[in-house]
């Protein structure tokens, strides 16, 4: 496992990667390492033009064999734990550029956003749809500075069903994030959640 990776994540997805089990921890880690590094892309894009034409690259890679690509990108180079599967990850890429735009953007644009993550965790393991909604909601919710933009999402939450469901070992980072996400819903505060409550979700799955 990579630290440099490792350490570019928040805290609560780190200790969500903890969790993985050494089969899946680096599929685990590099998807959200991509992650977090197209949000990168799209929040410090000053204009969108250039923002597209960065995401376009990673997308172009992705639906690559990785014996094609570049070397120098360590990121990109770690990704080759997908076996080939890394074609799962163009929907993050898509859903970030759905979200380049002045605010408010359309419901329709944080939809897409959150199907690239819905994707991308099912590309990880089956019937995690309805948990990775939840935590991709909560996610965006939290990171959301426009009024109405903030009102839209909370009636999603509103409609979302947040109980969550018996998933496979390989699937226990999503546990982790989803129970944060299904305790915040948006809200600062996740750093208060109790650790009887983290190592549950992390140990048991509940």
């Amino acid at each position: 496992m990579s630290q440099d990776l490792l350490d570019s994540l928040p805290a609560p997805w780190r200790l969500a990667v903890a969790y993985a089990p050494v089969a899946t921890r680096d599929r685990w880690l590099t998807m959200l390492a991509l992650d977090v590094r197209l949000a990168g892309v799209v929040r410090g894009a000053r204009e969108p033009i250039l923002a597209q034409m960065r995401l376009a690259w990673w997308r172009d890679r992705l639906r690559d064999s990785a014996d094609k690509w570049p070397r120098g990108e360590p990121l990109l180079a770690a990704l080759s734990c997908w076996d080939g599967g890394h074609g799962a990850l163009v929907g993050l890429v898509d859903g970030w550029e759905a979200l380049l735009g002045e605010a408010p953007l359309p419901v329709e644009s944080f939809e897409a956003w959150i199907e690239g993550r819905v994707a991308a965790c099912a590309a990880l393991g089956e019937g995690a749809q309805g948990m990775a909604r939840g935590w991709a909601l909560g996610d965006l919710a939290a990171h959301l500075g426009d009024a109405q933009e903030q009102a839209a999402v909370a009636d999603m939450i509103e409609a979302h069903g947040w109980r969550g469901v018996r998933l496979p070992r390989a699937m226990r980072p999503l546990v982790v994030l989803h129970g944060l996400a299904a305790r915040t819903k948006g809200r600062q505060g996740a750093e208060n959640i109790s650790l009887f409550t983290l190592l549950r979700l992390g140990m048991l799955g509940i």
